[in-house]
């Protein structure tokens, strides 16, 4: 079974604004994901898209390659902390410090689960550039380990 993170009830709205600017944001199939498949794809590499992760129930691989056993997740810098990018909101900032802080465990939590399994995790930041996120992502199904880019919840 897996490990459940806590995160305590949301105080509230932090306003009408903030909610709509919140509400807008996509989940899968961003802008940074997009143009990583994109290359991917034309470089003729074929991957499954939000790949459910055997054991952990709603929890999915942003880029599957289910033979070669690489899982590929984009993070959002705000979301999962990213520490030249991410911010901490100074609204509710204890709520929010408490969610950002189940994310990264949570990711923590995937990432082990994955390798355990027998598969290759990366992790590569929103604000990299596609073309190294690509390469990172190349290197790994050729089995070089020497061009991957280290993430903070890689350990």
């Amino acid at each position: 079974m897996p490990p459940t993170f806590h995160v305590p009830t949301h105080p509230g709205s932090t306003g009408e604004a903030v909610s709509r600017r919140m509400s807008t944001l996509r989940r899968k199939d961003n802008d940074a994901e997009l143009a990583v498949r994109r290359l991917l794809h034309a470089a003729g590499y074929r991957y499954r898209v939000h790949y459910p992760i055997p054991g952990l129930p709603r929890r999915t691989i942003d880029i599957a390659f289910t033979r070669a056993k690489v899982a590929v997740f984009i993070d959002g810098c705000f979301w999962h902390g990213c520490p030249d990018h991410g911010t901490a909101p100074r609204s509710n900032a204890a709520w929010w410090e408490a969610k950002l802080s189940a994310n990264r465990r949570r990711d923590s939590d995937t990432a082990a689960h994955l390798r355990d399994s027998g598969w290759t995790v990366l992790r590569i930041w929103e604000h990299e550039a596609p073309q190294t996120a690509a390469i990172s992502i190349t290197g790994a199904l050729s089995g070089r380990t020497d061009i991957l880019g280290k993430h903070p919840t890689d350990r």
